[in-house]
């Protein structure tokens, strides 16, 4: 989700400056603080001048690189290992389709589509949901690109070009397709299941899950949705809006840049990740860290931020947020009403944690109303009792609880006999439902998508 952005004005080359000089800062240091000759002064100082170093710059550098999907490969029935190759199957120039193709293995029944936020992190956010779901499932996700990369002779690119995107992504795919959005895009995978509800029927998904997303902001109060109350669209394009600088191919792109973002979501937990890196930089000193530990597992998925269009940006908060065209079904794409009574044939559930201070409970379920045309046994909701923000799609919540609910509610809307429906150990009750993704932050951690 789109939060508030830093306070005051500070240029895209000057934040990129501040990164740069503390990724050279901490670099300096690791090198310094590691000269052999320093081994013969028994001072902690310089242990934990390198260690500082060591954790600085990689925290830095991060900021600026994009994490690779890393996913391993997939042990098959018969005790083979199947290697995941992820290749883009729709190239666009704001974003592309990929695919998670499993080699050696026979298409699974299941074909998800797991629509990706664009909120200042990258589609692999979704990595361990995209790791939970392989074995299960043939996976499909929007990998969104960084504006900064993007030249503007592209065009723009807003949520009427996003939902656009969705459309033509679905209808790709074909009717058999499972939906599942993960916040931030909510709202607008229900607009675009309308559209083709309206406008190309067989080519409408199968089922459309909605985790933690804001449908209706206005449903329960949280801090995002106070910041875009007080602001005004003025006020927030001055303060957060920036044009990218000339060492990228965007070059002149205004943008909401990715390292305005990741301060606003450090803000929201300043203490907590304070003390996880002070952790961290002691474990390194007393040499207990690891290069791959958990701390380096979630900050290196963290720190990777990305820009987004400014128009993107800004017509979210005005017109999700601010004008609840969503929620109250005003929504307009290319000059044409978006409709979502018009779906009726599409199963939506929606997922939502009781401990989520982003989209608060109440938020999402709101589609659920919207969809006036979808048949009561077609609906579901489920409220996942301890569970923050991530912990909903990537943590313990979705692995034990959540995922195989979501499993159950698409094989149910499969129209399949037993006897071909997909085999799937079950979570609850049983040891089985862990699926081995690893868990980067604890079930209540936030991270904002």
């Amino acid at each position: 989700m789109l939060i508030k952005g830093a306070k005051g004005i500070v240029s895209y080359d000057a934040m990129e400056t501040i990164r740069n000089t503390n990724e050279w800062l901490g670099a300096t240091a690791r090198a310094m603080a590691s000269y052999p000759a320093f081994a013969m002064i028994p001072h902690p100082m310089f242990k934990l001048m390198s260690a500082w170093g060591r954790v600085t710059e990689r925290s830095f550098s991060r900021m600026v690189i994009k994490p690779d999907w890393e996913i391993q490969a997939i042990a098959g029935d018969e005790g083979q290992d199947h290697v995941v190759y992820v290749e883009p199957v729709v190239r666009r120039a704001f974003g592309d389709l990929i695919h998670f193709r499993v080699a050696r293995r026979e298409p699974q029944l299941r074909k998800v589509l797991l629509v990706a936020p664009m909120s200042g992190h990258y589609a692999t956010l979704l990595r361990s949901t995209v790791v939970s779901l392989l074995p299960d499932c043939e996976v499909y996700v929007t990998d969104w690109h960084n504006a900064r990369d993007i030249p503007v002779s592209k065009g723009k690119f807003d949520i009427e070009d996003y939902t656009s995107y969705l459309v033509d992504f679905i209808r790709f795919l074909g009717p058999d397709t499972n939906v599942i959005a993960v916040c931030q895009p909510a709202p607008l995978a229900l607009a675009a299941t309308a559209i083709l509800a309206e406008e190309d029927p067989k080519s409408q998904p199968r089922t459309l899950t909605l985790i933690g997303g804001p449908v209706d902001p206005d449903a329960a109060a949280t801090e995002v949705t106070d910041f875009g109350n007080r602001m005004t669209m003025g006020q927030l394009e001055h303060l957060v809006i920036q044009s990218v600088g000339f060492k990228y191919r965007g070059a002149g792109r205004m943008v909401y840049p990715g390292l305005a973002q990741l301060a606003s979501f450090i803000a929201m937990n300043a203490d907590t990740h304070a003390r996880a890196f002070i952790d961290k930089i002691f474990n390194e000193a007393r040499g207990t860290a690891s290069f791959s530990d958990k701390h380096n597992r979630f900050y290196d998925e963290y720190l990777a931020v990305m820009d987004m269009t400014a128009e993107f940006y800004l017509s979210t908060v005005e017109r999700i947020f601010k004008n609840l065209e969503i929620a109250q079904n005003r929504f307009v794409v290319n000059g044409k009403q978006v409709d979502i009574s018009k779906i009726t044939d599409v199963a939506i559930m929606t997922v939502e944690g009781t401990n989520d201070d982003i989209s608060a409970p109440g938020q999402c379920v709101a589609a659920l109303a919207l969809c006036r045309g979808v048949a009561d046994e077609k609906k579901k909701q489920h409220l996942e009792p301890g569970a923050g923000h991530y912990g909903i799609f990537a943590g313990k919540s979705w692995r034990l609880n959540i995922r195989p609910l979501v499993l159950d509610f698409i094989d149910e809307n499969m129209s399949l006999p037993d006897s071909v429906r997909p085999r799937r150990r079950r979570a609850r009750g049983g040891p089985a439902a862990d699926c081995g993704a690893t868990d980067p932050i604890a079930d209540g951690g936030k991270i904002a998508v």
